[in-house]
């Protein structure tokens, strides 16, 4: 009889082995490009609500030197600054995701790895650009097969949850750590996993501190393997494990296949607009139609949206007439009305005004979402958009992918663009030759002898 595939025990001897010579091409580029994806992002989060409350809480729960909150530079904690800088990342629904798993890794993984390396940088232990590369491979592997292994509808936020374990495992990997340690390091993990769905369902601004909790706890949860604090090592499919309790249902063979032998970080898509992944079909599809059957907006008279279960139930919410742009940013019809009202989906047009825009609610209620029979409960795609005129002709675009998926993905200009338009939406906007050095920094990470210098030029200084 063949033993069971041991989930734990493969987790943590990945993240103890990978070093950059292992990575394949395509993960170093997608490595440099959702690094510089995440990053713009993060400083465009800035102009998120909340953010003052969010940097003042947390410098007073942890205050200090260790490491950067980005954009206001301020010092606190390594754990304080990765709660700060998880939020940014996520705040406006603009982060990279791995569609496969349902779960955007890079939020929790560079909120936490930069804050660590930040403090250990200050300790004299600096960390190359090309460690850092191999680490944030290895974390993504792991958020994205913790998601990808399992079948479950989404009850729990994957993104924190899942995340929480890819950060445990890249900070293992600059550590040093052996496989025993990096297990224990995964079992501190699981004891402070928080994040379910209802803050997503309310549009809450709960739903990125999830984010910045895990962010947090995986640095927490390396600091008590490293002092030699032994965790609990079924954690994943043990009686009371991840994939009991949170997931429900793992296919532990679907990890075998992949593991070591599929980057993930290739498997990333990126969000070209600040809304919901799932609202995203819509927006391509009405711009391809627009384009290639040649009508304008005000000739729709309604937008069919056939899409999985996964669409309906997160983003098949009701336009309503003053949401919260956290409620509008995962409000479907709500999307579709802002691109056929202004021709863009961008960040002023989630905020302020913008949210109660007569014009964008007038389009919104044109718009039908109904079930096409798929039965992937985290599938999100195909979809197929039926756009009918008001003359009573009828266009159909079927959308095997999304834009900005890897099989339909932003070029290298187009990722470049919207890290520069990420920098003019900070508050305040990131002046260009600071947004050109943290380009250039990202563009050659892998000579980066200390890879602090470049959160320190995220958070504003050199």
């Amino acid at each position: 009889m063949s033993t069971p595939y041991d989930i734990a025990a493969a987790f943590a001897a990945h993240a103890v082995r990978v070093r950059h010579a292992d990575l394949s091409p395509g993960a170093i580029r997608a490595g440099r490009t959702f690094l510089l994806d995440t990053l713009g992002v993060g400083i465009a989060g800035s102009s998120g609500a909340n953010v003052q409350t969010v940097q003042d809480l947390a410098e007073r729960w942890g205050s200090g030197n260790e490491a950067t909150s980005w954009l206001t530079g301020r010092r606190m904690s390594a754990g304080s600054a990765a709660i700060v800088n998880a939020y940014l990342i996520h705040c406006l629904e603009f982060d990279c995701v791995h569609e496969g798993a349902v779960v955007h890794p890079m939020a929790t993984l560079l909120s936490a790895l930069f804050a660590w390396c930040e403090r250990e940088s200050a300790k004299g232990n600096q960390v190359s650009g090309d460690r850092f590369l191999a680490a944030m491979a290895v974390g993504v592997d792991i958020a994205g097969l913790l998601g990808v292994a399992t079948d479950s509808p989404l009850r729990f936020f994957r993104p924190a949850t899942a995340g929480g374990f890819g950060a445990v495992a890249a900070i293992a990997n600059l550590s040093g750590f052996d496989e025993a340690t990096t297990r224990s390091a995964f079992g501190h993990m699981y004891g402070q996993t928080s994040g379910t769905l209802q803050p997503h369902l309310e549009g809450s601004p709960l739903l990125g501190l999830q984010i910045g909790f895990n962010a947090r706890g995986a640095i927490e949860a390396c600091d008590l393997a490293a002092a030699g604090m032994g965790g609990p090592l079924d954690i994943f499919t043990g009686r009371y494990g991840y994939f009991t309790l949170i997931e429900e249902s793992v296919h532990p063979d679907r990890v075998e296949k992949a593991l070591g032998r599929e980057w993930q970080i290739e498997k990333l898509s990126h969000k070209p607009f600040p809304s919901g992944r799932l609202t995203h079909g819509v927006v391509h599809a009405l711009r391809d139609l627009m384009r290639d059957e040649g009508f304008a907006p005000d000739e729709v008279a309604e937008i069919t949206c056939r899409v999985p279960p996964l669409v309906r139930r997160l983003v098949g919410r009701p336009d309503i007439p003053d949401p919260a742009s956290n409620y509008a940013k995962l409000c479907l019809p709500f999307v579709a009305g802002v691109f056929l009202a202004k021709g863009r989906c961008d960040v002023p047009d989630f905020r302020g005004e913008a949210l109660r825009d007569a014009h964008v609610h007038a389009f919104a209620s044109r718009v039908r979402i109904e079930p096409d029979g798929n039965t992937n409960e985290n599938a999100l795609d195909p979809q197929e958009i039926i756009v009918t005129l008001a003359s009573g002709a009828r266009h159909v675009k079927h959308l095997p992918h999304t834009y900005g998926h890897p099989a339909v993905p932003l070029s290298a200009e187009e990722n470049e663009e919207k890290f520069f338009r990420c920098c003019g939406h900070a508050v305040p906007p990131v002046p260009s030759a600071r947004a050109t050095r943290i380009r250039d920094l990202v563009a050659g990470i892998e000579t980066l002898a200390d890879v602090a210098v470049l959160s320190a030029a995220t958070g504003g200084s050199d």
